[in-house]
Protein backbone atom coordinates (compact mmCIF):
# COMPACT_ATOMS: atom_id res chain seq x y z
CA UNK A 1 0.00 0.00 0.00
CA UNK A 2 0.70 3.67 0.00
CA UNK A 3 0.02 7.18 -0.65
CA UNK A 4 0.72 9.39 -3.33
CA UNK A 5 0.59 13.24 -2.02
CA UNK A 6 2.71 16.60 -3.79
CA UNK A 7 4.46 18.94 -1.33
CA UNK A 8 5.63 22.18 -2.45
CA UNK A 9 8.07 24.60 -0.43
CA UNK A 10 7.57 21.55 2.30
CA UNK A 11 3.62 22.35 2.37
CA UNK A 12 1.03 19.62 1.17
CA UNK A 13 -0.08 21.02 -2.03
CA UNK A 14 -1.72 17.93 -3.94
CA UNK A 15 -2.76 14.51 -2.23
CA UNK A 16 -6.03 12.08 -3.21
CA UNK A 17 -8.63 14.40 -1.06
CA UNK A 18 -7.91 17.82 -2.35
CA UNK A 19 -8.76 16.34 -5.91
CA UNK A 20 -11.54 14.90 -5.07
CA UNK A 21 -12.16 18.26 -3.89
CA UNK A 22 -11.28 20.17 -7.00
CA UNK A 23 -13.37 17.33 -9.03
CA UNK A 24 -16.75 18.43 -6.58
CA UNK A 25 -16.08 21.78 -7.23
CA UNK A 26 -15.66 21.49 -10.70
CA UNK A 27 -18.80 19.32 -10.69
CA UNK A 28 -21.04 21.89 -8.21
CA UNK A 29 -19.45 25.21 -8.91
CA UNK A 30 -19.17 25.71 -5.39
CA UNK A 31 -16.97 25.41 -2.35
CA UNK A 32 -19.45 24.61 0.00
CA UNK A 33 -21.53 22.13 -2.34
CA UNK A 34 -18.06 20.63 -2.75
CA UNK A 35 -17.99 20.54 1.42
CA UNK A 36 -21.01 19.20 1.51
CA UNK A 37 -20.82 16.45 -0.60
CA UNK A 38 -17.38 14.92 0.73
CA UNK A 39 -18.96 15.89 4.45
CA UNK A 40 -16.52 18.50 5.01
CA UNK A 41 -16.48 21.74 7.23
CA UNK A 42 -16.67 24.85 4.42
CA UNK A 43 -14.33 26.53 6.32
CA UNK A 44 -11.51 23.84 5.70
CA UNK A 45 -12.41 23.23 2.09
CA UNK A 46 -11.54 27.05 1.43
CA UNK A 47 -8.94 26.59 3.71
CA UNK A 48 -7.58 23.81 1.10
CA UNK A 49 -8.43 25.58 -1.53
CA UNK A 50 -7.00 28.76 -0.81
CA UNK A 51 -3.70 26.51 0.35
CA UNK A 52 -3.29 25.02 -3.39
CA UNK A 53 -4.27 28.22 -4.76
CA UNK A 54 -1.82 29.97 -2.84
CA UNK A 55 1.21 26.87 -3.74
CA UNK A 56 0.17 26.59 -7.37
CA UNK A 57 2.17 28.79 -10.31
CA UNK A 58 -1.64 30.10 -11.31
CA UNK A 59 -4.52 29.84 -9.73
CA UNK A 60 -6.61 26.60 -9.93
CA UNK A 61 -9.90 27.92 -8.09
CA UNK A 62 -11.47 31.08 -8.98
CA UNK A 63 -14.65 32.26 -7.51
CA UNK A 64 -17.04 34.84 -7.06
CA UNK A 65 -18.33 36.63 -3.73
CA UNK A 66 -21.41 35.43 -2.30
CA UNK A 67 -24.22 37.26 -1.27
CA UNK A 68 -27.88 36.58 -1.59
CA UNK A 69 -27.92 33.63 -4.35
CA UNK A 70 -24.43 32.83 -2.79
CA UNK A 71 -21.23 32.85 -4.82
CA UNK A 72 -19.66 30.67 -7.74
CA UNK A 73 -16.17 28.49 -8.18
CA UNK A 74 -14.68 27.06 -10.67
CA UNK A 75 -11.37 25.69 -11.87
CA UNK A 76 -9.19 27.36 -13.93
CA UNK A 77 -7.71 25.84 -16.89
CA UNK A 78 -4.82 25.19 -14.64
CA UNK A 79 -6.85 23.69 -12.00
CA UNK A 80 -8.03 21.04 -14.85
CA UNK A 81 -4.56 20.70 -16.20
CA UNK A 82 -3.55 19.93 -12.20
CA UNK A 83 -6.33 17.63 -11.94
CA UNK A 84 -5.69 15.82 -14.93
CA UNK A 85 -1.92 15.14 -14.53
CA UNK A 86 -2.59 14.08 -10.48
CA UNK A 87 -4.62 11.11 -11.40
CA UNK A 88 -1.93 10.20 -14.34
CA UNK A 89 0.61 10.38 -11.40
CA UNK A 90 -1.45 8.09 -9.36
CA UNK A 91 -2.16 5.44 -11.94
CA UNK A 92 1.51 5.36 -12.47
CA UNK A 93 2.31 5.07 -8.78
CA UNK A 94 -0.63 2.25 -8.48
CA UNK A 95 1.21 0.39 -11.28
CA UNK A 96 4.97 0.87 -9.74
CA UNK A 97 2.96 -0.60 -6.34
CA UNK A 98 1.74 -3.38 -8.24
CA UNK A 99 5.44 -3.86 -9.52
CA UNK A 100 6.53 -3.99 -6.79
CA UNK A 101 4.66 -7.02 -4.92
CA UNK A 102 5.86 -9.22 -7.69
Amino acid sequence: KGRLWLEKTGETFLSWGRVVLLERIKETGSIAAAARSMEMAYSHAWSLTAKMNRLADEELVSRTLGGHQGGRAWLTPAGETAVARFWELADEFEKWLHDQEL
